[in-house]
């Protein structure tokens, strides 16, 4: 009987970039919204879908091998697992994403230690309470099942500890941001145990070897063009490329082929640039993988 390798996948905001990551890695994965268990092309792996809230609870546990989720999750559940890769991608940019303590706007309080006897409303209670006792200071924090912003626009609370990408819900809601407590990316975590199997070990590994190089390649394209062997030199002194650009000769041609892997947004200035300098032929195309 073949090995099966359990993984979770977060359910919920990350549930497509995550599809949509490991479609990019060479995994497809198809989610219906009423099966929890979805299909995945490979026989090694059998998936499930849990909240990312307790997939490090899970995987401590050994219900599941490995999964996706925050590193805020891991530490609010205090989880014992291997963290195996960051990868840092989500539904909105590509920056990590903050816990932050925001106020009213027209609160008079400035700093965390003006919370000392406040109350703050969050749904990372734990972490929380860890954060502010270490610091000395006294605060009653409650947990918010959602809407936490409305908490303390409605008086419930002094203040909210809210995750933000953009900030711009909390702006939205007149609030202001008076402290980070963490930066957060996604991890690919694995159980400690299942670690420790060669095998499992292996898979895991291939698995955030792939979903590295998908995330890679976000923003980069290749290129290639021809060019005169002659004008080759002027070429190089305008090409960027991850290491050097490849160049071969053109079958019984005084002209070479170029090829290079370049960031996307520079493309729309380097074409023109690339076209004075002699190049012709040119193709720009999208990559999936950059390992």
């Amino acid at each position: 009987m073949s090995q099966v390798l359990k993984l979770g996948i977060p359910k919920g905001s990350l549930e497509k970039a995550t599809v949509d990551l490991f479609a990019k890695s060479g995994w497809k994965i198809n989610i219906n919204s009423r099966n929890y268990f979805p299909e995945i092309d490979d026989a090694e792996i059998s998936c499930s879908i849990c909240r990312a809230q307790e997939m490090s609870r899970y995987v401590e546990q050994g219900i599941l091998d490995a999964g996706l989720t925050g590193l805020d999750w891991t530490m609010e559940n205090n989880s014992k697992v291997k963290v195996v890769e960051d990868l840092i991608y989500s539904k909105v940019s590509s920056r990590p994403a903050r816990w932050v303590l925001a106020v009213p706007g027209n609160s008079p309080i400035q700093r965390i230690e003006d919370l000392d006897g406040k109350k703050i409303a969050t749904e990372m209670v734990n972490f929380t309470r860890r954060y502010f006792k270490e610091r000395g200071i006294s605060v009653h924090v409650e947990f918010s099942w959602g809407a936490t912003e409305a908490k303390v626009v409605s008086g419930l609370a002094d203040a909210i500890v809210e995750v933000t990408e953009t900030e711009s819900t909390i702006r939205a809601h007149g609030l202001r941001i008076i402290h980070e407590l963490m930066q957060t990316n996604t991890q690919l975590i694995a159980n400690r145990a299942s670690w420790k199997e060669e095998w499992k070990k292996n898979k895991i590994k291939q698995i955030a070897l792939l979903l590295q190089g998908a995330l890679r390649a976000e923003g980069l394209v290749g290129l290639k063009m021809n060019i005169p062997e002659k004008k080759l030199q002027g070429l190089m002194q305008i090409l960027p490329s991850l290491n050097a650009p490849t160049v071969s000769h053109l079958y019984n041609s005084d002209w070479v082929a170029v090829e290079t892997v370049v960031a996307s947004f520079v493309v729309r200035d380097l074409i023109p640039e690339l076209i004075h300098r002699g190049a012709e032929g040119i193709i720009e195309y999208p990559l999936n993988k950059v390992i």
